[in-house]
């Protein structure tokens, strides 16, 4: 939750600063970053795991990446309508996903689902709510922009994910936190080559640190891989 607020800088500036902690990134931590996620397989495999005794930070991890991942995907979702660039909307089908892959979770361990039947930018979260607005002004100047807030996002989520998947030993959540930080690097992977396109500029990490983000980028498959679904689906808008 620390590195994504940190995403506020953006809506003022579009500049910000690298984390230390993205060093804690590793190469084990990046395996088949190219891989989909197969909610029922999923679902079978975590019901194969014995249940545990939640700590509050654990429940308020999984609470807080559930709607992480819908600002993800309701962000992708109002750009596409804005640009119609392919990019987004194959990517927030692929935060639906995963926002679908913590509610696995929630309901396995009877925890009050946040997101409910709220629709596209409604957060019960007071800060995420506020994030929206401020990433959507900001994307909203203009499709570079909105690229760029793209790889921010998906940077940020990387040091969120490894944060909470630091703070817990549970078979069940590891493997969800780190399906979901497999599909977050792949959509870096997407989004960076095609800002750099439209910009001609190269793409400077703002959160991971450089060797962190480098490792994701040399990682192997296609840029965009299934989750992108159009690493080149976005190019030439």
């Amino acid at each position: 939750m620390k590195y994504l607020l940190m995403l506020t800088v953006i809506a003022a500036t579009l500049v910000a600063g690298c984390s230390d902690n993205s060093s804690e990134f590793s190469s084990a931590n990046q395996s088949n970053f190219h891989s989909e996620i197969d909610l029922e397989t999923l679902r079978v495999n975590i019901g194969n795991i014995a249940l545990e005794e939640l700590t509050p930070a654990e429940i308020h991890g999984l609470e807080f990446m559930r709607e992480e991942e819908k600002l993800a995907h309701d962000v992708y979702l109002t750009f596409h309508e804005q640009y119609g660039t392919n990019i987004f909307t194959n990517i927030a089908g692929s935060e639906q996903v995963h926002t679908d892959a913590v509610l696995i979770l929630l309901d396995r361990y009877d925890i009050e689902d946040p997101v409910g039947d709220n629709g596209i930018g409604v957060f019960t979260n007071e800060d995420l709510q506020a994030l929206y607005t401020e990433l959507i002004e900001s994307g909203s100047q203009s499709l570079e922009d909105a690229l760029y807030v793209g790889c921010a996002i998906e940077e940020i989520d990387i040091l969120d994910l490894i944060e909470h998947m630091s703070h817990t030993n549970y078979k069940d959540l590891q493997m969800v936190y780190q399906h979901l930080l497999e599909g977050s690097g792949n959509h870096l992977r997407a989004y960076v080559p095609q800002w750099e396109q439209r910009t001609g500029l190269e793409y400077e990490p703002r959160f991971l640190s450089v060797e962190a983000f480098d490792e994701i980028m040399s990682a192997s498959g296609p840029g965009g891989g299934g989750n992108g679904g159009g690493g080149g689906g976005g190019h030439g808008h």
